[in-house]
């Protein structure tokens, strides 16, 4: 029986040091971006409700424009 995957075999750590590589730099970007927008949403929040009190000199909750 001719084997022809016998050069395959060779090349699994490889394949898997690459694989591995690829899942941690998704996960990794998946947790800082989370993180990112987590903290800069606070700030941008943050933000709006100065820009709210300076522009109306009261606090709006909300109000609908006809």
């Amino acid at each position: 029986m001719k084997r022809t995957f016998n050069a395959i075999g060779g090349w699994q750590p490889f394949f898997f040091c690459i694989g591995m590589y690829v899942v941690a730099l998704f996960f990794s970007i998946f947790v800082c971006s989370s993180l990112f927008y987590a903290f800069n949403a606070r700030s941008a929040a943050k933000e709006a409700a100065k820009t709210v009190v300076m522009t109306s000199g009261k606090q709006q909750i909300a109000s609908i424009n006809p």
